[in-house]
């Protein structure tokens, strides 16, 4: 092997043998291996053997002690798996159930169930009134478990919803979608066969209202919280149809109405401190993409609130004292929401939305209270029965001792 260098226009031949001394000079004692090519620089690869570090053709021996510190922190970075199996806890499988059915949700939905059922002026039936409950229940856990089951990547980024039992993996889909199967199966057959059509109807159209057009279209349009407050408008409903077996009146759509207009003051203060949350998860909500619209339908759908509780006695529902027991509580209601539309801020909208909390059971007591007819009576508007015939009075006792504990449950909520 021969190097050639020009200095000064002169030719000089060194021979090969003068390359190691500096090969020696940066190594020595060590092995070198020659190259088979001339004039030929080869790209140095660094590899790791039996504490020498191997560069290109030369081994050069390094410490140790930086070696074994690499080996001890990489693994954990490197071979840390982001996937963990689903282990279910049988043991705990009925709580997670309870949760998956958001029962606290379905408590609601049961309970404005009952105040419909109270509500009608129609003889008590008890076995019709537990299980137009329960069924009304079961298909209220089935439409909330489905909607988690659709929302679980959407759930995963909201701090709200991060922490729901599939999102962090305590129950499988498979036993979420059985569960809902076996509920909503049961549920329908319940108010189908105890109750009437007319109300397993009512409670198969909230079942896919909510499932299939409620919950994609949350993703979609702001017209989601108007299909969501019919959703919460349809369990009064269901239960005067299953009291009377028929919503034709008037009277049967005051109640629905009033939770229909009470949602709107209620869910819009809710979602105005949690603008971070939808907007991070993809939410087509009022508060986000429309604030100043959001704003008028809370004071809007407030002031329809106070007007129809002025429609209840007109329609016989209530007597005519209602309409001046509710307008105090129905007043500062509409003051909130005139506040927050006027100035949107956390503090104002957190006020409305615990108000509505308030609100909503207050003014079950003040209906149940002042309810206006609490005899039995015939059905296609026959003669109400007179009060002084034996079976008249027992129905009258019996509605009373079943309607006192239903309008103590309504103010719990």
């Amino acid at each position: 092997m021969l190097f050639i260098i020009h200095p000064l226009r002169s030719c000089r031949h060194i021979s090969c043998s003068f390359v190691p001394k500096f090969s020696v000079l940066m190594c020595s004692g060590f092995s070198r291996q020659k190259s088979t090519k001339t004039g030929c620089i080869e790209k140095p690869t660094q590899t790791f053997k039996d504490g020498y570090n191997q560069v290109g053709a030369t081994t050069v021996p390094f410490a140790k002690k930086d070696f074994v510190c690499k080996i001890e922190k990489d693994p954990h970075k490197i071979e840390k798996s982001e996937w963990a199996p689903i282990i279910v806890d049988y043991s705990k499988l009925h709580k997670h159930y309870l949760k998956l059915s958001k029962i606290k949700l379905t408590s609601l939905v049961v309970v404005t169930t009952m105040a419909g059922y109270a509500l009608a002026p129609a003889p008590f039936d008890f076995h019709t009134f537990v299980m137009c409950s329960l069924g009304t229940g079961l298909v209220s856990a089935t439409a909330n478990t489905i909607n988690q089951f659709f929302e679980v990547p959407f759930d995963a980024q909201m701090s709200r919803t991060k922490n729901r039992v599939l999102v962090r993996g305590h129950l499988t889909p498979i036993h979420a979608v059985t569960f809902a199967a076996v509920t909503g199966i049961i549920g329908l057959s319940i108010l189908y066969h105890e109750v009437n059509g007319i109300t397993a109807a009512l409670g198969a159209t909230n079942l896919v209202l909510y499932t299939l057009i409620y919950t994609p279209m949350k993703r979609i349009s702001i017209v989601n919280t108007w299909i969501g407050s019919v959703v919460g408008a349809i369990p009064p409903l269901m239960g005067w149809a299953g009291c009377t077996g028929s919503i034709l009146t008037l009277g049967a759509w005051i109640l629905p109405g009033i939770l229909y207009a009470w949602q709107f003051p209620h869910f819009n203060a809710l979602s105005w401190n949690l603008r971070p949350d939808y907007s991070r998860a993809g939410y087509r909500m009022m508060a986000v993409t429309n604030p100043d619209l959001c704003r008028r339908t809370t004071m809007r759908y407030t002031a329809v609130l106070m007007t129809l509780c002025y429609l209840a006695p007109v329609l016989d529902v209530t007597h005519w004292w209602f309409a001046l027991a509710s307008t105090p509580i129905n007043a500062s209601f509409l003051y909130l929401a005139w506040k927050f539309s006027k100035h949107s801020d956390s503090a104002n909208s957190r006020r409305l939305f615990r108000f509505s909390l308030l609100h909503l059971p207050l003014l079950m007591m003040l209906i149940f209270s002042s309810k206006k007819y609490w005899a039995s009576t015939e059905k296609q508007g026959d003669k109400i029965e007179s009060p002084h015939s034996e079976s008249a009075k027992k129905n009258d006792l019996l509605t009373i001792f079943t309607a006192t504990p239903i309008a103590t449950a309504a103010s719990s909520v």
